[in-house]
């Protein structure tokens, strides 16, 4: 008999990343990640790159929400939504502020000790990403993943947590949506390039060597989690780019699964079956794209197979595999990840950014991935980013409310279906500055954060609607929506 309710220790929870809510870049020994190198341009409404991280420019990660400093109060409001888990990261430069230091910064091991013991208060499990878009800036200039040097400094950082956390943390992932090393932003947030390198090694074969390194750096993570606590659970980190075919044209069927075999299949594939599929061997080879692979690469990637799978879903689109004079009608589908990939779905709507909104889609990427892998799955980032107003002290986002519920409603089928999903973590647990942009503007947290997109504002954490509400419905575990 199939189960007809979430589990009894179904994890409820929410996620951020370091980069974007802790600020403090240069407090307490934390050295310079790449992402403190990026300013925000709103006049182009993007993140720049520059040389140096002291142009006089803005640069959202200095500060972000300033998570470092409220860290007390921000853990003490999840605790009381209900929250079960919590998804974060550790940024990488408050242990090792280089990259490749002799010894890890012990005051920033102090902080994340500090923010554990929050967590282990309210019992909150914590999960954490141990990369998550924010390499050293020092190791950027030596190529960052495109040196395959980056996996000692990798493995070196990973052992100290491993270490340090071993009775803090039982749940890891190892890179944070691992198939973005091959979109255009992954050059320099997922690979880690210095800026003055960019241009002259940004090409597919260079993207496909980092993520080679990556896949190798991942597997001798997951064999060391388990030698140093055979209870640790280490899991990959997917950005689901889930695709439908345009029409039923054999060519947009054919060219839609091609898409996802690349973008959506290919990383777990390597990571949660441990070696390279045929599908990405014919690819490599009609590309020319010659890969530099150790000889003992292989036996490791067969040794370190993740034990769980996580991913961020926040829409679908369409593929076509036909060209514009053969009577297609194409528009381009809105989204940071799917730029100029993906096409618009007429049947769906859309939020005020233009991200497409598919709660059916939800079950059916749960049930494709549930079918190829047999792997346990935790949804680690889900949810609306919108202009939320604060009126008279308030901020009433039906909204998401509305986006949410629907997406909890597709999940709950998707575990009737018999897929085994362990966790829902949407995004965000507290309003936090854009990847892509360095705003706030576009707002995706329970709770809201009275801060500008040039950082001004008091700081205060203000409840949402959508708080209540997610708090009731972890207090029914999901049967009241």
């Amino acid at each position: 008999m199939l189960n007809k309710k979430f589990p009894n220790n179904f994890l409820w929870g929410a996620s951020t990343a370091a980069n974007q809510i802790e600020g403090a870049w240069q407090e307490d020994g934390k050295g310079i990640s790449v992402m403190d190198t990026l300013a925000s341009d709103f006049t182009k409404g993007m993140r720049i790159e520059v040389d140096s991280p002291f142009e006089e420019r803005y640069y959202s990660s200095h500060k972000a929400i300033d998570f470092y400093h409220h860290y007390k109060e921000d853990i003490k409001m999840m605790a009381e939504m209900g929250l079960k888990a919590y998804r974060m990261s550790i940024a990488w430069t408050r242990i090792y502020p280089n990259g490749n230091d002799a010894a890890p910064n012990q005051k920033g091991l102090t902080y994340y000790h500090n923010i554990f013991k929050e967590c282990k208060k309210y019992n909150i499990e914590p999960v954490v990403t141990i990369s998550h878009y924010e390499p050293p800036y020092e190791l950027a200039k030596i190529g960052g993943w495109t040196n395959r040097e980056m996996i000692d400094h990798y493995i070196k950082y990973c052992k100290t947590l491993f270490s340090e956390f071993k009775e803090e943390v039982k749940y890891w992932i190892t890179f944070n949506e691992i198939n973005c090393t091959l979109v255009p932003f992954g050059i320099r947030t997922a690979i880690g390039l210095n800026a003055c390198m960019k241009d002259s090694i940004n090409n597919d074969h260079t993207r496909f060597q980092a993520l080679h390194h990556q896949f190798i750096a991942s597997a001798k993570a997951v064999k060391l989690a388990h030698e140093i606590n055979k209870n640790f659970k280490v899991g990959c980190m997917i950005a689901t780019m889930t695709a439908y075919p345009l029409t039923c044209h054999p060519d947009d069927v054919f060219a839609t699964l091609q898409h996802q075999q690349m973008r959506n299949y290919f990383c777990s594939d390597v990571m949660i079956r441990g070696y390279y599929p045929t599908y990405a061997k014919r690819f490599l080879e009609e590309n020319q794209i010659d890969l530099l692979v150790h000889e003992e690469d292989m036996d490791i990637l067969k040794q370190g197979c993740v034990d769980f799978y996580s991913c961020s879903y926040y829409q679908t689109y369409c593929i076509s595999g036909r060209g514009e004079g053969e009577g297609v009608a194409k528009e381009k589908a809105a989204g940071n990840l799917i730029s100029g990939l993906g096409l618009k779905n007429p049947y769906l709507k859309a939020s005020e950014w233009g991200w497409q909104i598919d709660s059916t889609g939800l079950r059916y990427l749960l049930n494709t991935l549930w079918d190829r892998y047999q792997k346990p799955i935790m949804i680690v980032e889900n949810g609306l980013g919108a202009k939320d107003e604060l009126v008279n002290g308030e901020v009433h986002d039906d909204y998401r409310i509305a986006y949410l519920k629907e997406h909890i409603k597709a999940l709950k089928e998707a575990i009737c279906d018999g897929v085994d999903v362990i966790g829902y973590m949407p995004w965000s647990a507290i309003d936090l500055v854009g990847l892509s942009t360095g705003s706030i503007e576009k707002r995706y947290g329970f709770i809201y954060v009275d801060m500008d997109n040039e950082g001004n504002g008091t700081l205060k954490r203000i409840p949402k609607k959508s708080y209540d509400w997610y708090k009731h419905v972890i207090e029914t575990n999901g049967e009241e929506l």
